[in-house]
């Protein structure tokens, strides 16, 4: 039986991950046939399966992280698992309409992979080829894991890290005004924070 962290039954494992997960966070955006609340709930249930939320918000905090008390650290990554539901939507809601193939991945280091898709509107005759979006699946976790997505160039983590950063370089280092800064933007989004 080969290791998941091998690189081909990982990059198999990264792949399918991202073929059925991507597939289905689609399919419930698209289906009409729930209401608003139903698409957000089931969209929010899904998103937090796949995603590591909470390592997401350690790395984008960078080196204010290690100086933060545990409770202000909770309470950011609190915010930011909300922040991020509203982000993935708004991404994944471009999206709506069209078919996700997975190409192909690459692996970065052990258990940590690179999966490449192309996304494609079946009513888009232009010519103009699929947008390419990747995501960075870590399988050290004991299963895969979305730590990070690349739309046109642009890593979302890594952006959201040098936002946060700029930002709290400009507050004295605050993580809690830092989190409510997070608080407002996702609000602005259209997706205040739930009770969950």
């Amino acid at each position: 039986m080969s290791d998941v962290s091998s690189p081909d039954h990982g990059s198999s494992t990264a792949e399918a991950f991202i073929a059925d997960n991507i597939a289905e966070s689609l399919a419930i955006l698209n289906n009409t046939g729930l209401s608003e609340q139903q698409r957000s709930e089931q969209f929010e249930t899904l998103l937090l399966s796949m995603t590591d939320t909470q390592r997401i918000a350690t790395f984008t905090l960078a080196q204010y992280h290690k100086n933060t008390p545990q409770a202000d650290q909770d309470a950011f990554a609190n915010a930011f698992q909300k922040y991020s539901i509203a982000i993935y939507r708004s991404y994944f809601s471009r999206f709506s309409g069209q078919t996700l193939t997975v190409t192909g991945s690459s692996l970065r280091a052990p258990a940590d992979f690179i999966v490449t898709t192309k996304l494609k509107d079946p009513h888009d005759h232009s010519g103009q080829s699929p947008l390419e979006v990747d995501f960075r699946v870590r399988t050290d976790a004991g299963r895969p894991e979305v730590t990070d997505l690349n739309v046109m160039g642009v890593w979302l983590a890594i952006s959201e890290r040098d936002q946060f950063v700029s930002y709290l370089n400009a507050h004295s280092g605050s993580v809690p005004n830092l989190t409510a800064h997070v608080i407002q933007v996702t609000a602005q989004l259209g997706q205040p924070p739930s009770d969950r």
